[in-house]
Order: C-alpha cells, then sequence, then structure tokens
C-alpha cells in the first residue's frame, strides 16, 4: 500500500510527457497558415465546379503542386513557381495529386484564363490538339438545334459536333471551367520555409 503514492505519481508524470510530445507538441507544429493577401476564397460557382472535378477523378490524371526548379522543370514547362502550403488554405479536400498524365493545373486560369478555350476542350480535347488523350466530357453540354436566350454555345469545329445542331453548355460545365479559371497562384510565394523539408539540402533550391 506505501508504494501506491509513488506508482500514482510516476504514471501522471508518463501522461504528461505523453501529452506534451504527442498531442500538444504537434499541434502547436500545425498551426493554421493565414491565406496569402492575393487568394481569394472559391465563389460558389467554383467551389461547385471543385465539386465535379473531384467526382470526375481528374486528380488521377492531374497534380496541383508545381515543383521546385531542384525536383522538375515545372516552371520551365509553364506551370508556375514551386507552390507553399499557403496556396492551399481554401483547399477541402486538397487535390495534390501524383499522377502527371496531363499538365499540372494549379496555374491552368493563369495559362488559359479563355472561358470559350476550356468549354471547347472539355467538350472536344482533340479539336483543339489532335495528339491528346485526355477523355472528352460530352455530359457536360447539350446538343440543340438552336441556342436558346441565355445558353452559352460551345465553339466547336464542324466535324466534332452533330449535324446541324449547337453545343450548349450545362451549368456543371461551366461551373467546372469557373473553378479551373479560378486555379491562378501566380503571386509571390508565402512561407517557403515549410516547403520540402523534407528534401532541403545545403545550398539546394527551396
Amino acid at each position: 500500500m506505501n508504494r501506491l503514492l509513488p506508482l500514482g505519481i510516476v504514471a501522471l508524470a508518463i501522461l504528461a510527457l505523453a501529452m506534451l510530445f504527442l498531442v500538444i507538441g504537434p499541434a502547436m507544429q500545425i498551426a493554421p497558415i493565414e491565406p496569402p493577401d492575393e487568394l481569394e476564397p472559391y465563389s460558389k460557382a467554383e467551389l461547385r465546379g471543385r465539386a465535379h472535378y473531384v467526382n470526375l477523378g481528374c486528380v488521377y490524371c492531374h497534380s496541383q503542386q508545381p515543383r521546385s526548379s531542384a525536383q522538375a522543370p515545372d516552371e520551365t514547362r509553364g506551370w508556375g513557381r514551386a507552390s507553399t502550403p499557403a496556396d492551399y488554405v481554401y483547399d477541402r479536400p486538397h487535390q495534390l495529386g501524383t499522377m502527371r498524365t496531363g499538365p499540372d493545373l494549379l496555374n491552368i486560369g493563369v495559362r488559359q484564363p479563355s472561358r470559350d478555350w476550356q468549354l471547347t476542350h472539355l467538350y472536344a480535347p482533340r479539336s483543339l490538339h489532335s495528339d491528346s488523350i485526355m477523355p472528352a466530357f460530352p455530359f457536360l453540354f447539350e446538343t440543340k438545334s438552336s441556342a436558346e436566350s441565355g445558353d452559352v454555345v460551345v465553339s466547336v469545329p464542324d466535324e466534332f459536333k452533330p449535324d446541324g445542331k449547337v453545343v450548349v453548355a450545362r451549368q456543371a460545365a461551366l461551373d467546372l471551367v469557373a473553378y479551373l479559371l479560378s486555379l491562378d497562384r501566380s503571386y509571390p510565394p508565402v512561407r517557403r520555409d515549410l516547403r520540402d523539408n523534407g528534401y532541403r539540402n545545403s545550398g539546394g533550391d527551396s
């Protein structure tokens, strides 16, 4: 019985150390990051489009994380500077991706800022790039004999659209394009010190 007190003190000490190293310490390391001044929250249309992006599985072919020049020639490819954690403050869930069957899209809104181009590319990718392996998404559009008031008509070469019809974007296509055009992280990087700590070496590119 006279050993209960020291045993209790030891148990409490172990519990306190576990809380310090397993809970409090990690919590201090994952403190929230403030969004860059230039980064706006997604609009409602962009959020709907982002949901379509997730549901269509775009992440299986496209990454959203340009890498530093020490890791890949992404900036030379025109995909933008290396991303930092602050670039993803409003992203839930994250769509970083690892596969690059297609190009990185974190700055597609800068590279291709035309809504018309994006709509045509979704409807018939090979009408813009004959060697494109991107799948078409015709279910995001409808064909009509003639456009109605308020319709957004997609510019499609005659050989890629049904005879005598016009191609009109559904709301899902417009939302998806709104999201793609919002992907612009061309502002100066924030908190570069949080990038690539696991890969950094002395004198290397951070």
